[in-house]
């Protein structure tokens, strides 16, 4: 699940900030921000810790179970939370794919998990499959343009109501912060 190094240490910026903003959302004053922001914090953390260079850190063998399991508990927290709003699905998927590259690097042999310098061809390293990686690819790249179209708006409209008060209430940035999490996870099935 590692690219090159300064990609990675990116990706792990990325994903710990936007991490660190979803807890800053749970003590919104908007009950919906607060409810989804502790899966986004628990999975924007996650993925900050999966990106960590192989140079720098490489996780014990128990690390990655451990990993499919949080996540598979994550994702039975989204698919119940699903019944209220279908916003949850997407976390749904999200855990999901957690769950999957969990797997996928538990069942690695321990060369796939430094990847540094390996060039586009050789990047797949034997973890996952290939159709699954796929389809988790599209969804999220699907999600990364539609997220974006929906932001450009957002961004230009001029006159509209003043922005709440609190960073927490504020559901362009919320939208900012999905988005970064879905770019971060099609860097990281792109390196599975």
């Amino acid at each position: 699940m590692h690219g090159p190094v300064s990609a990675a240490w990116s990706l792990v910026a990325l994903c710990a900030a936007t991490g660190a903003y979803c807890l800053l959302r749970m003590r919104s004053a908007v009950e919906e921000q607060r409810r989804s922001a502790g899966g986004e914090a628990l999975m924007g953390f996650g993925m900050a810790a999966m990106a960590v260079p192989a140079a720098a850190f490489t996780p014990p063998g128990w690390a990655w179970p451990v990993y499919a399991a949080v996540f598979g508990l994550a994702a039975l927290r989204a698919l119940w939370a699903a019944r209220r709003d279908r916003h949850h699905l997407h976390h749904l998927v999200g855990a999901g794919a957690m769950v999957y590259m969990a797997a996928a690097m538990a069942v690695a042999p321990p060369a796939a998990h430094s990847m540094e310098g390996m060039s586009m061809e050789g990047m797949h390293g034997g973890t996952g499959v290939p159709a699954v990686t796929g389809v988790l690819l599209l969804y999220f790249t699907g999600y990364v343009l539609l997220s974006g179209a929906r932001l450009v708006p957002a961004a230009v409209a001029v006159g509209g109501p003043p922005p709440p008060a609190r960073w927490g209430d504020r559901p362009e940035l919320a939208l900012a912060c999905r988005l970064s999490m879905a770019i971060g996870m099609v860097a990281m099935l792109l390196t599975m």
